[in-house]
């Protein structure tokens, strides 16, 4: 049997295929273009579409026939098509700034309490507000409205279905009763009638349409919902119990823990945390990120090491706390602050300072970072007392060691560079009848590598460090306010 994972995201597309034993059987990967100009950024549906047709073909050329494929996207941006199936017009990404008037007219303890966001212009729903009030004959014509999610599964079989967890970023469904808020969607004025039908991850969709299939060389391949892709990464990490979190280090740094109830404790909405219905009736995750991690470290090496390795840079740094201070807001800040004009401080820099020293002070802003985000956590009552690492930081001792003393929590790695498609095709593998259950289904595909444990002395140091890092934000917040205003 083979089980496909698509995983959609902002920049490229994947497929990743494994037999019923959990052996990687072969991967494709397919880019394409984003569109930032005046303030807007876009892509286009059709280069995704496209981007996933090319890995389908591409790897059932290789491989042959594929049985069933689940496909997980990004989240937030939304595709509109007309009674005739055309896109109407490119789809604003979640850093579009669009949107944003729209979003201040939701009463926020209302949207909280429904969707367990609060508003902000990056979720679809505000978006679409947009589109209606300044487009108006795009609206109009507008008889689907769809994340990526439901509209590759549309393409593919003619079902027009989204997962929960991916609902659950338009900012209009309700996380407790799981479907889309009629409250919410009045207040907007969008008609839900646009949307996709809401199903459980890991739901079946059909199966591929006949002259889809013959193109793509696919027969009588089932097609399955998989999730939002923060939600993929969790499963493909095999996390599943209150307490336990995945830390993914891509280009986004984002640790996602699991729980069994929605926190009371309103602080974690305050400071922009969303709460997502997970994989099983009435366990939860959020998400605690920052956009710049994998992605400033790839910047230090190809502006100031370039041809280096990280595996190289890595030996020139040891895990002895060092002196000086990164805010890693390369690409503004995202939680706590959700302060996309937010910039990379660097502070203690002195004539002595070498560039393993930067090096090593980068990827221990972003750990302190998540730090910040972690005890913000716990005193909204979610506890985090392990992490599963994931993304290309879990090929790096050096980071591990340095995450687990930061954070007094050991990680393990997992042997898992494609976490996403592994939870995807673990859903995918449930549903078709290959797996069991999600037991089995960790049991083969989830494979763990090392454990880090803190060292004590060296996390009281960190601490100490620690609480000078959380003061920088505030101290030059004033700074870059009067950068903003010129």
């Amino acid at each position: 049997m083979k089980i496909g994972g698509i995983d959609v995201g902002t920049t490229g597309c994947k497929l990743t295929v494994y037999d019923e034993y959990g052996i990687l059987l072969h991967k494709e990967y397919a880019e394409y273009e984003i569109n930032r100009c005046a303030g807007e950024h876009e892509i286009d549906a059709k280069l995704i579409w496209n981007g996933v047709k090319t890995i389908i073909k591409k790897t059932t050329d290789i491989i042959g026939n594929i049985d069933a494929i689940g496909v997980t996207t990004f989240g937030e941006t939304f595709v509109m098509l007309d009674e005739c199936d055309n896109i109407l017009c490119l789809s604003m990404l979640y850093t579009d700034p669009r949107g944003t008037d729209e979003a201040k007219i939701f009463n926020p303890q209302a949207v909280m309490e429904i969707a367990g966001v609060k508003p902000h212009p990056m979720y679809s729903l505000p978006k679409i507000m947009w589109i209606k009030k300044h487009r108006p004959d795009i609206y109009n014509r507008a008889a689907r409205i769809m994340l990526f999610e439901d509209f590759i599964i549309y393409l593919l079989t003619g079902s027009a279905q989204i997962d929960r967890s991916l609902a659950a970023r338009t900012m209009g469904f309700d996380i407790k009763k799981y479907n889309w808020s009629k409250e919410l969607f009045d207040i907007a004025e969008i008609e839900i009638s646009k949307m996709s039908r809401v199903v459980k991850s890991g739901t079946a969709a059909g199966k591929v349409k006949a002259d889809i299939a013959e193109k793509l060389g696919l027969y009588d391949t089932l097609i399955v919902n998989g999730c939002h892709d923060q939600v993929a990464a969790a499963v493909g990490a095999g996390t599943f119990e209150d307490g336990f979190a995945v830390d993914g280090t891509g280009t986004v740094e984002c640790i996602t823990p699991v729980f069994d109830k929605i926190p009371q404790n309103k602080q974690i909405y305050e400071n922009s945390y969303a709460v997502v219905p997970y994989i099983d009736d009435g366990k939860y995750v959020c998400y605690a990120f920052s956009f710049s991690g994998g992605s400033c470290v790839k910047w230090f090496r190809d502006t100031f090491s370039e041809g280096m390795s990280y595996k190289e840079l890595d030996k020139t740094i040891d895990n002895t706390p060092g002196n000086i201070l990164v805010m890693p807001h390369f690409s503004g800040a995202a939680t706590p602050y959700m302060d996309p004009l937010s910039k990379a401080v660097f502070l203690g820099i002195t004539l002595e300072t070498t560039k393993p020293d930067i090096y090593k002070a980068i990827m221990e802003g972003v750990t302190y970072e998540m730090l910040l985000n972690i005890k913000i956590l716990q005193d909204s009552g979610i506890v985090l007392n392990k992490l599963y690492a994931t993304g290309g930081g879990a090929t790096s001792p050096v980071w591990l060691q340095m995450k687990a003393n930061i954070l007094g929590i050991p990680i393990t790695a997992l042997d898992a560079p494609e976490a996403g498609a592994a939870g995807t095709v673990m859903l995918t593998g449930i549903c078709a009848g290959i797996f069991n259950d999600l037991k089995e289904a960790k049991r083969i595909m989830v494979k763990e590598g090392k454990t880090y444990f803190p060292d004590p002395e060296k996390h009281q140091k960190h601490m100490m460090i620690f609480s000078r890092y959380k003061k920088i934000y505030n101290a030059v917040r004033d700074i870059l306010e009067e950068d903003k205003n010129e």
